[in-house]
């Protein structure tokens, strides 16, 4: 049989057949994907071969073997430095919620996610979600931060996922595909999902006042089928973006205003550091290239992979 994983739960997983119907499957034995070691070989999203076995509560079956994926997205797993997490597989479009306070989303996070996406391949449509809850002064500055995406080339929507407002337009951007939600805990997701399909009744919880985080209130990433010919994984809040299997010489190609420029670097493999006559860094200087998005690159060079809480107006 062949299924598509709907959901993992670290040694579960849940296998829709073509008939719509859910399996519950282990995986047989140990599965290395392309030469990753990651620590779940079998994302949700895979489309993978079952064998079945009857048991006395019903059907079961194991894991054989995953079909080529087309593409992938991963992070760095949180307790294990050198492995990754397989975020979602077979992914057409990702989902990042963005809020700028409540809690809050930092330049430095979504510059991390958008290179990782770019580098697999993945389309990326940032949503300003909570809209409706912005004093003056916090609607402008997310809509600078919005504006500085858009003249990249990002597709940015504000939405509120409690009021509806603007959810017709992410439907429309749906259709046809399958769409992974993604952010950190508390910018709305499960709100989001539910609003889309409010059949499913995703628990949701308040953000912690102490904190201004979430409470991780999805536990493992799962898909679901939506009335209006799509799908969406909602994934576990994800607080940290660690880079994978990102060289130095490539990670600039990832930031799509830098890419756009850096034949007119004197040197053709300029890092965009401490070389002369660097197209990239004259473009920051020039204001034509956000420095929150050039410290962002410089940070991800550095490796700090925790180095988050960048402000959107600092320079």
């Amino acid at each position: 049989m062949t299924g598509v994983v709907y959901k993992s739960t670290g040694s579960w997983y849940h296998v829709k057949d073509a008939q719509g119907k859910l399996i519950p499957c282990r995986i047989k034995g140990k599965f290395r994907i392309e030469g990753l070691t990651s620590t779940n070989p079998v994302a949700v999203g895979d489309v993978v071969e079952v064998t079945l076995k009857d048991t006395q509560d019903g059907q079961e079956g194991v894991i054989t073997d995953i079909q080529t994926r087309k593409n992938y997205i991963v992070r760095k797993s949180v307790n294990l430095s050198k492995q990754i997490h397989i975020i979602a597989a077979n992914i057409d479009c990702a989902f990042l919620l963005v809020t700028l306070n409540n809690p809050p989303t930092y330049p430095a996070f979504i510059d991390r996610f958008l290179a990782t996406a770019e580098a697999y391949g993945i389309e990326t449509v940032l949503l300003f979600n909570k809209e409706d809850s912005y004093s003056t002064s916090d609607t402008e500055q997310m809509r600078s931060m919005k504006k500085l995406y858009e003249n990249i080339g990002y597709t940015c929507l504000e939405i509120s996922a409690l009021k509806g407002t603007n959810l017709e337009a992410v439907k429309t951007m749906m259709e046809g595909k399958t769409c992974m939600l993604s952010g950190h805990s508390g910018v709305g997701k499960s709100t989001l999902v539910n609003a889309l399909a409010p059949e499913l009744n995703i628990k949701t919880a308040d953000i912690s006042a102490q904190h201004q985080q979430g409470q991780h209130t999805t536990t493992f990433a799962e898909m679901h089928d939506l009335d209006f010919n799509a799908r969406i994984v909602d994934t576990p809040g994800i607080r940290g973006f660690g880079l994978v299997n990102m060289e130095a010489a490539e990670m600039g190609d990832y930031f799509r205003e830098f890419f756009s420029i850096k034949d007119a670097c004197k040197f053709n493999n300029c890092l965009h550091l401490e070389e002369p006559k660097c197209a990239v860094k004259a473009a920051v200087e020039a204001g034509e290239i956000a420095a929150s998005r050039y410290k962002s690159y410089v940070q991800m060079l550095a490796g700090e992979d925790q180095h988050y809480r960048t402000d959107f107006w600092d320079s």
